[in-house]
Order: C-alpha cells, then sequence, then structure tokens
C-alpha cells in the first residue's frame, strides 16, 4: 500500500465537508496539518477506525513539527542556563540537589541540570520536559485557586479545547474503560489523592504533574443507556505557571505516559 507523502493523499480519505470539527478551517488544511505531524488521522471525527487503523501507519509526516518542538526547547534551555537555581527553587517549590533543580512532579524528583537537560526516574518525553521547563521559565510561584476547570474554562483555552478533548480526555476515557483498575494504578505510581464528591463522579483522582499545577481527574461509570464520562480538570490559576500551549502538552503528555504504563504492566 502506498504511503501518504502530500496533503492530497490524506484529503481524499476525508468526507471533504470542512465540517470544522478538528479546530481547522477546512479539509484541506487538516491534510496539510496531518502531513506536517500536526495532527493524526484519528483527530478526524468522522473517519472510523477502518480508515484509521489502515492507513495509520502510512502517513509520512514532515520533520516541521519536531522541529518546531526543537526549537521551542533550545530556547527554554536558553532560559535555564541564565537562571539563578537557588531562587528558583524557592519560587517553585523545589530544591537544589547536587547542582541541579529538583521539582517534584507526580510525587517523583525531576532534576534539571544547568544546561536545561531533565532526568528522572519515569519515563520522560517531550510532552512532560517542554511544560517542565515552561513551569520554571514562566511560573509566577502564586498558590493555586482551589478552584477546578475545564481546559475550554481557562483563559486561552477555548481554541484548543476540542483538541484537547480528542488527545487527551477520549483516549484517557477508552484506558479508563477498558482497565477498571487505572486509577487505582495511577493513586500507586504517582502519589495522587483518591477525592470524593467531586463534580458527582465515581472516581476522581487529583494528581500533581507540576507542584503548583494540580490535575484533577474525573470519571463517570456506565449507566443504562449513558456511556461513561472521563473529563479532566486543571487549576483556574494554571496559566498563572504556563502558557496554555504547555499545559495542553501537559495533559496530553500525561496520558501518553499513562498508556505507555498500563500497555506495561497489563
Amino acid at each position: 500500500m502506498p504511503q501518504l507523502k502530500n496533503p492530497l493523499e490524506v484529503y481524499k480519505l476525508l468526507p471533504q465537508t470542512n465540517c470544522r470539527q478538528c479546530r481547522l478551517q477546512t479539509c484541506l488544511a487538516f491534510s496539510a496539518a496531518v502531513v506536517r505531524g500536526e495532527m493524526k488521522l484519528t483527530d478526524c471525527p468522522h473517519l472510523g477506525p477502518q480508515i484509521t487503523e489502515k492507513f495509520a501507519d502510512k502517513v509520512v509526516p514532515r520533520s516541521t513539527f519536531d522541529q518546531q518542538r526543537e526549537t521551542h526547547l533550545a530556547a527554554l534551555r536558553e532560559k535555564i542556563r541564565t537562571m539563578d537555581f537557588s531562587a528558583a527553587a524557592e519560587r517553585l517549590g523545589g530544591r537544589i540537589a547536587g547542582g541541579k533543580l529538583a521539582v517534584k512532579c507526580l510525587g517523583k524528583d525531576f532534576l534539571v541540570d544547568p544546561a536545561g537537560n531533565v532526568t528522572s526516574e519515569c519515563h520522560t518525553h517531550a510532552g512532560l520536559t517542554i511544560p517542565l521547563l515552561s513551569y520554571i521559565s514562566h511560573s509566577r510561584g502564586s498558590a493555586p485557586a482551589g478552584k477546578w476547570v475545564h481546559f475550554r474554562e481557562l483563559k486561552n483555552g477555548a481554541p484548543m479545547s476540542a483538541l484537547f478533548r480528542q488527545r487527551g480526555e477520549k483516549p484517557l476515557k477508552q484506558l479508563a474503560d477498558n482497565h477498571p483498575d487505572l486509577f487505582e494504578i495511577l493513586l500507586g505510581l504517582f502519589s495522587g489523592t483518591s477525592a470524593e464528591n467531586i463534580f458527582s463522579a465515581d472516581l476522581s483522582l487529583i494528581l500533581s504533574p507540576l507542584p503548583r499545577v494540580p490535575v484533577l481527574i474525573c470519571y463517570w461509570n456506565a449507566e443504562e443507556d449513558l456511556e461513561s464520562k472521563l473529563n479532566i480538570f486543571f487549576d483556574a490559576a494554571a496559566e498563572d505557571h504556563l502558557a496554555v500551549e504547555s499545559i495542553y502538552e501537559l495533559g496530553v503528555g500525561l496520558v501518553m505516559m499513562f498508556e505507555k504504563i498500563v500497555h506495561r504492566h497489563c
């Protein structure tokens, strides 16, 4: 089967209705984003699994998205090189360990050296490294607001909310549906807090992926003719610590890490 190397080849697979449910203006724009590696075929709500699974490994993304990430990462590391770690530790609720800045994420120490390199006993990838370095350089050090809001309710969250739903909440819901012990696994691995009576959810878990950026995951069991539901909530003051793009990266990065962990343990 031939590979999909240009937007027109991807466009032929789409409904071509320009419904905008993928957050882009046209199906052709979506096709271009897929080829650039910024979107996936599964981000189109009208493509069934028979198409997405058949062509998932046939798309040959250009390196633009990866290059943008590397550029962003390089800029963040440049900021880290000029930073006073002692002052940063006090501002961020971290500490100095062996000349490195130690920040507690998900109950584990993530260590950042003066060059901006991140190490941890946990699996690390760009989806977590970039939000962490952004937090170190961006956070005002203020306390959480103590109010939970959906991604779309963040000041600048609305334009990316559909994409967050597709890449963050939807796959995590599927994971929770297929692995009823998911919350117990995450609770034990990441020093989470089991919460009750929040939004009347059947299961609620509070995690701290960054010291002042807590995340609440709520899951509602399926009932009669109603399917299960899952939402990821953020503290209302999350944008005091991260730009909304980094909050998106953080949420989706967590889900990616959870998927790897569950598939390894189950």
